[in-house]
């Protein structure tokens, strides 16, 4: 759909071609969603005829203040601020695809920023919305650069496993095992346990592998995940890198706990017990794990009458 109430018109040839090469780039190249694809080239398409509306008919003629106009008329038109933060993430990736080919000569997308999703946050992501954040750290790590594939492979492995951001960070190489997909980490008290991961985080993290040493330094060692410097990756970092990709994905900003939650929760819906939760989450308490995955006095009470033999069950 377009994103104002201009006239709808062709678009002029070199805008058309820039979006039909960003559409097989994001299904052939990247092997994205359907549901991605359609998302982003809606949103790249709506941003183009915007443009041509405009009398700009190349993609080098789109600026940051072209961009700005563009969101700031989809906010006048009543788009909620997640629809908007959505869009933005796709005029990113749009203008950055461009700019690879060559099609832009600077890339104003680096400098537009996403509208806050609102102040009300809540903790845990439905599983659509978690889906939609790992799809938009895979499209903006298409580039191929070091820190935007390291936060790829750190929130796919965050929403995975549930592990706690210092256990993360504290992973060394050694305690990735892709061919079994599992990760050995170290929780409170000294206590580890192994995790296991599935086929997206492994796919991201061997992205990562592949690449992390155009990151190593003299203070790496042996740690999977380094920050810009070289450095053993610090939680702030990670904090830092989850607020904004979730953010930039049009969902509530969240932090690397909230995704924790999600996955526990996750897992608790997909019909794992508390005590194999309990397990994933590296928790001494299964006190702990009731709370944390929101399970409810009357969702325990739900499942006894269904399942129990001696539950009084209502009359019909």
């Amino acid at each position: 759909m377009p994103a104002t109430h201009d006239k709808v018109r062709e678009l002029p040839a070199a805008l058309a071609q820039a979006c039909s090469g960003f559409e097989s780039y994001l299904r052939d190249e990247r092997g994205r969603s359907a549901h991605t694809v359609r998302a982003y080239v809606g949103d790249a398409r709506s941003l183009c005829e915007f443009s041509a509306a405009r009398e700009i008919d190349g993609p080098d003629g789109l600026s940051l203040a072209l961009l700005r106009n563009w969101l700031s008329t989809l906010t006048r038109d009543g788009r909620s601020r997640a629809t908007v933060a959505r869009r933005a993430a796709s005029a990113r990736a749009f203008t950055a695809w461009c700019t690879r080919r060559g099609l832009m000569s600077t890339n104003p997308g680096e400098r537009l920023a996403s509208p806050k999703a609102g102040s009300q946050l809540p903790t845990v992501l439905d599983q659509s919305a978690a889906a939609r954040v790992m799809e938009h750290a895979a499209v903006a790590s298409d580039d191929g650069a070091p820190v935007a594939v390291r936060d790829r492979a750190i929130i796919e492995l965050l929403y995975a496993t549930g592990v706690r951001v210092s256990e993360l960070c504290a992973i060394d190489v050694r305690d990735l095992e892709l061919d079994r997909r599992t990760v050995r980490v170290t929780g409170k008290g000294d206590k580890k346990r192994v995790v296991p991961f599935g086929l997206p985080a492994s796919r991201a993290i061997t992205e990562w592998l592949t690449i992390r040493g155009d990151l190593v330094g003299t203070r790496s060692g042996q740690a999977a995940f380094l920050g810009a410097r070289g450095g053993r990756i610090d939680p702030r970092t990670v904090r830092e890198s989850v607020h904004r990709l979730t953010a930039q994905a049009g969902v509530p900003s969240v932090s690397p706990h909230a995704l924790r939650h999600s996955a526990a929760t996750h897992v608790l819906e997909g019909g794992a017990d508390l005590r194999a939760v309990q397990e994933l989450l590296g928790h001494s308490s299964l006190a702990t794990t009731q709370r944390y995955t929101h399970v409810s006095v009357e969702r325990l009470r739900t499942t006894f009458v269904q399942a129990h033999p001696r539950s009084v069950k209502p009359e019909d």
